[in-house]
């Protein structure tokens, strides 16, 4: 058989086909690169100055005091202490009022998670002193009855399995009067309610070093007292860890911690030892 040997006209198409499909290739490869760099640019792009939570339908603003360039719901308007605009998550738009129908038109979703902020707060200033003060301090001597090391023990995590129960009880009872009483001022105050109002220290309730305030002071104070609590949640969590994970108490751990190494002092101290 003779071989076909294409004429000038097919060499031409192949030429266009080889050609087209180059110049496809480069087409695809030029999207492929505007799409990475749009997507790059999308990344530096301004945040939108406004967006709506889909469930409750409540509007994100600009302006977070706490996140410059975040962005706030607008349930914080900054009329509470200690408002900064940090809630990106959104919880300040739940209704959680509707989770406490024993006291209806006491507190709105604001004024309810500032009374669950507070709480925790003085219990995590509570859980701070207790951690520290037993190695610092010393602990309460035992007895016959309870045994002499009942309270011997300055690991608060340990102390759980040797303090009586009978102790933990008293602790467990006094927690639960104090929650008791908190409930009733709720109620009583009504739609007045001030969050974490405990009626001490103030004029018309506890007072036994007759401390009288001007708004401006008091406002001042309730601040103090909100970076307090929200400083002592974080230390407790981090005093929780560090002694679960230790298995120490926390004076033990800083005298450690400032202690010199031997190596300090030596020349090289930094070089692996042999060289």
């Amino acid at each position: 058989t003779t071989p076909t040997v294409p004429c000038s006209r097919d060499r031409s198409q192949l030429v266009l086909t080889h050609t087209n499909k180059k110049k496809g290739k480069e087409i695809k490869m030029k999207l492929a690169i505007a799409a990475a760099l749009v997507g790059s640019a999308a990344a530096f792009a301004p945040a939108q100055t406004s967006k709506s939570a889909t469930a409750l339908n409540v509007d994100f603003v600009p302006d977070s005091e706490a996140l410059p360039y975040g962005l706030k719901p607008t349930t914080l308007d900054g009329s509470m202490v200690g408002d900064v605009g940090f809630d990106p998550i959104g919880f300040s738009t739940a209704p959680l009022e509707d989770l406490f129908p024993f006291a209806p038109g006491t507190m709105d979703s604001l004024g309810w998670m500032r009374e669950a902020e507070l709480t925790h707060g003085r219990i995590a200033q509570l859980a701070v002193l207790g951690f520290i003060w037993p190695a610092a301090f010393g602990t309460f001597p035992g007895n016959d009855w309870t045994g002499v090391d009942a309270y011997g023990e300055v690991n608060p995590l340990s102390a759980l399995g040797t303090v009586p129960g009978l102790a933990l009880g008293q602790i467990v009872a006094a927690m639960t009067w104090v929650e008791f009483k908190r409930v009733s001022y709720i109620l009583e105050d009504g739609p007045n309610r001030l969050p974490g109002d405990l009626r001490f220290a103030r004029p018309g309730g506890y007072n036994p070093f007759d401390l009288d305030y001007s708004p401006e002071e008091f406002e001042e104070k309730q601040l103090q007292e909100l970076k307090h609590c929200r400083l002592a949640m974080m230390g407790a969590i981090g005093l929780l860890l560090q002694n679960a994970n230790s298995g120490t108490d926390v004076i033990s751990q800083l005298g450690v911690a400032f202690t010199v190494p031997e190596y300090y002092g030596k020349a090289g101290y930094f070089l692996p030892e042999g060289i």
